[in-house]
C-alpha cells in the first residue's frame, strides 16, 4: 500500500455505524466495512442493501453475549462505511482487496457486510502468508461457471481453491451441489462437511475436524453466508435452501473455529426484501458471538 493514501477514505462513504457505535481506526481492533454489491446474483437480488439494515438491526439488539461474557459496547470497534462499488466486478473486488489490505497491515480484523458471496473473493486477496478458510454456506460454490460468468457467486470459491490450493478451504453446512462441484471437491481434495454430518457428528467434533484440517496455517478467515441457515430462520437470503442449520449450531462451531489468529469475518448474502428484518436480527446475533468469541480467545492469549 502506497503510504501516503489510505483507501478506507479513498473508496468509503460514512454510513449510520455497526452496533450504533464507532471508535477511531488508530483505536480499534476490528474495522467494520459494508459493501453492497450483487451483480452476479441470479436468484434472489437485493443483497445490496443488506449492509445498512444489518448496521440498523445492530443498533436494536442488545450487545451483551451470555455465552462470553463480553459487551459488544465495550469492544473497540470501528465502522468505515460502504464501499463505493462499481458495476465492473473486477474494479469492485480490487477495490476490496486493497481495502481489506490496509486494514490488515494496520493489525485489526476485518468485518465485512455483504452483499452477494462474490466479494469473499476480494477480500482473500488483500491477506499475506498463510491464511485458512472456513466457509459455511449451503452451498459449494465450485461451479467452473455459472451463466457464462467465471466469477460470480457460484463460482467464487473453485477461483479461490485455484488460487490459493483447496487445502485452504473448509466448507461446513452444504446440501446443496451440482454432480460438477461435487466432483471437483473429491478430485482436489477440498474439505466440506454436510448438514447431516453436523447433526450426526455434532459441532464439537465438526469444530475439531475444521480445526485439524487449517492447523497449519498461520491465521484465519471465516466467511459466513446467511442460507447456511435453514429458511426457517433466516428466510431472507440470496439462494434459499430448506434442510439447514440451526443458529446455535453455527454460533457453536464458530466459537470454536475463531480465535487470536483470526485476520478477517464476512457475512453475506442477506436479503432484506424478502422478510420482515428476521435475517438482518440472525445475523446481528452470529456477528456479535463471533466478536465476542474473538475476545475471550484474545485474552487468553
Amino acid at each position: 500500500m502506497n503510504s501516503d493514501v489510505s483507501y478506507l477514505k479513498l473508496y468509503m462513504t460514512e454510513h449510520t455505524p455497526f452496533a450504533g457505535f464507532t471508535r477511531s481506526v488508530d483505536e480499534a481492533r476490528y474495522v467494520v466495512v459494508g459493501i453492497p454489491y450483487d451483480r452476479t446474483s441470479t436468484y434472489r437480488s437485493g443483497s445490496r442493501f443488506a449492509p445498512s439494515k444489518i448496521r440498523e438491526a445492530s443498533a436494536n439488539v442488545e450487545t451483551y453475549s451470555l455465552r462470553f461474557g463480553v459487551d459488544i459496547e465495550n469492544v473497540p470497534i470501528f465502522d468505515a462505511g460502504d464501499l463505493n462499488v462499481v458495476g465492473d466486478i473486477s474494479e469492485t473486488l480490487r477495490r476490496i482487496q486493497l481495502i481489506v489490505k490496509e486494514i490488515y497491515t494496520r493489525s485489526k480484523v476485518s468485518i465485512i457486510l455483504g452483499g452477494e458471496h462474490t466479494i469473499t473473493y476480494g477480500s482473500l486477496q488483500g491477506f499475506d502468508g498463510d491464511v485458512g478458510v472456513v466457509d459455511f454456506d449451503a452451498h459449494l460454490d465450485l461451479r467452473d461457471e455459472y451463466m457464462g460468468c467465471r466469477v460470480s457467486h457460484a463460482t467464487h470459491m473453485r477461483r479461490l481453491a485455484e488460487r490459493f490450493g483447496p487445502d485452504r478451504i473448509v466448507q461446513v453446512g452444504t446440501r446443496a451441489v451440482s454432480k460438477e462441484e461435487l466432483e471437483y471437491a473429491r478430485s482436489s481434495g477440498l474439505k466440506f462437511y454436510s448438514t447431516y454430518e453436523v447433526r450426526d457428528r455434532g459441532p464439537e467434533e465438526i469444530s475439531r475436524l475444521v480445526n485439524s484440517n487449517l492447523k497449519n496455517f498461520r491465521s484465519r478467515y471465516v466467511t459466513i453466508d446467511m442460507d447456511v441457515l435453514d429458511p426457517a430462520y433466516a428466510p431472507g437470503v440470496g439462494n434459499p435452501e430448506g434442510d439447514g442449520l440451526e443458529p446455535q449450531t453455527v454460533i457453536e462451531i464458530l466459537q470454536s473455529v475463531v480465535g487470536s489468529d483470526i485476520v478477517g469475518v464476512d457475512l453475506v448474502e442477506v436479503c432484506p426484501d424478502y422478510d420482515n428484518g428476521v435475517a438482518s436480527a440472525q445475523a446481528v446475533k452470529i456477528l456479535f458471538e463471533t466478536i465476542a468469541a474473538i475476545e475471550c480467545h484474545k485474552r487468553k492469549n
